[in-house]
């Protein structure tokens, strides 16, 4: 009676194999579900009490938006607080509930009017300094920075680093065009397609045909009434004139902080940025 053959290496390799496929692709389903599940949680959470009070008293914009728009920025609010690693940096002790609500607030202004978005993919901490921190010879696009005191830096890599007092006070004075918070997380919309060049992701061509030809205009604008010592102080800041990254962050800065002068003054920059946002700041009421 002849002995039964052995299975060859091939017969038994390729079941395993399909059965270790298999298993991997419920594992990866099952945490997809999960974290899906966690996301629908954290944004069908309301927040406390006590962080919408810190909100009303120290972020008046929050107060003055309309009623639909402030429901989807606390739940935005909520999400990026639980969602992004904060830590404190520069001899901060801690980062305080308060700071990460406020932060995430002003953050999760920049979201609320969008259609599509993943709540700043690349980011994964916010380092709060409490005041201005040193910058020792890095390079920003490509500029070298002499060490001097910086309030906010957006990186490619996932960080956006804030000094706490200048958050502060962008939340504080919402009117004079100066957020530091919107202006990095306007840095990481930017980011997102992994190139810093003043160019978010846009949802079509046409749409990116038509903000290259107006942003290129202000921007070149911009460099030239800088440069001019003839020229009067332009409207929007002058530290826009140094990279077309920045003055996407300086116009998203304008168009949050002073909308009705940014829409007289720039009237095609504002419709824009109304494109992009989904937002018409300037029929907000006043906060």
């Amino acid at each position: 009676m002849a002995a039964p053959e052995t299975p060859g290496w091939g017969e038994i390799a390729l079941p395993v194999l399909l059965a270790a496929v298999l298993v991997a692709v419920v594992v990866a389903l099952m945490r997809r579900r999960s974290q899906a599940a966690r996301e629908r949680r954290l944004l069908e959470q309301p927040l406390s009490p006590e962080n919408v009070a810190t909100l009303e008293k120290r972020f008046p914009r929050f107060r003055a938006l309309p009623e639909e728009l402030r429901a989807k920025l606390e739940s935005y609010t909520n999400y990026l607080m639980n969602t992004k690693r904060f830590e404190a940096c520069g001899g901060l002790s801690e980062v305080t509930e308060e700071m990460k609500v406020l932060i995430s607030a002003q953050a999760a202004l920049l979201l609320v009017g969008l259609e599509k978005h993943r709540f700043y993919p690349r980011l994964r901490s916010i380092l709060v300094y409490p005041r201005a921190f040193r910058d020792r010879g890095r390079r920003r696009f490509g500029i070298p920075e002499e060490e001097r005191g910086l309030l906010g830096e957006s990186w490619e890599t996932g960080s956006v680093i804030l000094s706490w007092d200048s958050v502060v006070a962008g939340a504080r004075n919402d009117d004079d065009g100066m957020n530091l918070v919107i202006h990095e997380f306007a840095h990481q919309l930017d980011q997102t397609d992994g190139a810093a060049d003043g160019v978010p992701v846009l949802s079509n061509r046409d749409f990116h045909r038509r903000w290259a030809d107006v942003f290129r205009k202000h921007y070149e604008e911009l460099v030239e009434e800088v440069n001019d010592p003839k020229s009067p102080e332009p409207f929007l800041d002058p530290y826009g004139a140094t990279h077309p990254a920045e003055f996407f962050a300086v116009v998203s800065e304008a168009f949050f902080e002073e909308p009705h002068d940014l829409e007289e003054m720039h009237p095609e920059l504002y419709d824009q940025l109304l494109a992009f946002y989904g937002l018409d700041p300037a029929g907000w009421p006043e906060p």
